[in-house]
């Protein structure tokens, strides 16, 4: 088990995410999610392994620090958490709020709940405000469980396979 959570930064960890295909609505939030290769490394990650030389990189003092360039990676089983909340929610202040509640609620069930290697996206909704902590809670517990049984029920599953019905409601092949 994972003894801290990492973060998603970059929009481009956020579109992976995205790109999966795996989410769950609830009424306080939508949590995404995206399992990890760990034998295989992303595009950015590799950029940051394939360093200039050591004479060309930073001082010695900032060796390990979180800079960009700099070698410290997540652990290959860590859980990273990325959060966001459109305009919808309200203004700049509703949506720092929602955020905070969602890091909050996030804290208090990710490590126990969570799957090691797995990036997640939380995304705060307008009702997420006016939510009741614990109900909120109880929504990312749910949606937590909700993707670990059909990621085990369709194996591997990250991607976006759909019904037999395309968008316009039109059978596909028709």
């Amino acid at each position: 088990m994972p003894e801290a959570l990492g973060r998603l930064k970059k929009r481009s960890e956020f579109l992976r995410v995205a790109a999966s295909g795996r989410k769950w609505v609830t009424p306080g939030l939508i949590l995404q999610a995206r399992r990890r290769d760990t034998g295989v490394q992303a595009p950015e990650e590799a950029e940051i392994g394939a360093q200039a030389p050591k004479e060309a990189g930073p001082p010695d003092h900032c060796e390990g620090s979180n800079r960009k360039g700099s070698p410290s990676m997540p652990a290959a089983n860590a859980i990273r958490v990325g959060y966001t909340t459109s305009r919808k929610v309200g203004p700049a202040v509703d949506r720092n709020r929602a955020r905070r509640r969602l890091r909050a609620a996030v804290a208090e069930v990710m490590l126990r709940d969570g799957q090691s290697g797995t990036d997640y996206v939380v995304i705060g909704r307008k009702s997420t405000l006016g939510r009741p902590f614990a109900a909120l809670v109880q929504d990312l517990s749910t949606a937590l469980r909700r993707l670990a049984e059909r990621e085990a029920r369709d194996g591997k599953g990250g991607g976006k396979e759909r019904g037999g019905r395309e968008r316009g409601g039109r059978e596909r092949g028709a």
